[in-house]
């Protein structure tokens, strides 16, 4: 994996890279200023929908089976990137680190 150092507006420190999916993804330092916390997940949704489904919620294909974007007004926001804690990252590492040692047996 390729990570890419950058640096937010306000000069918090993030890291982009993809997923197994090929999916822009990042991990960001949070400015929560309560506690010391990340951002972590994926950067654009990409919803979509089924191509037999395109007419009745309004969406424009030449598709006929499949998936195919469902373009989103831009008011609405999607959350898809968790917002975790060190605690909350110090336990999901001990299941990542277990998740690791069953797939390597």
């Amino acid at each position: 994996m390729i990570f890419k150092e950058n640096y937010t507006g306000r000069g918090f420190k993030f890291l982009d890279f993809h997923d197994f999916n090929d999916r822009e993804c990042s991990l960001q330092i949070s400015s929560l200023a309560t506690e010391k916390a990340i951002w972590l997940g994926i950067d654009n949704p990409r919803p979509k929908i089924l191509a037999s489904d395109a007419e009745k919620l309004g969406v424009k294909t030449t598709e006929h089976c499949g998936w195919i974007d469902y373009p989103l007004p831009e008011e609405v926001l999607l959350a898809t990137r968790m917002h975790l804690t060190t605690d909350q990252v110090r336990s999901l590492i001990v299941v990542l680190k277990q998740f690791i040692d069953e797939m390597d047996q």
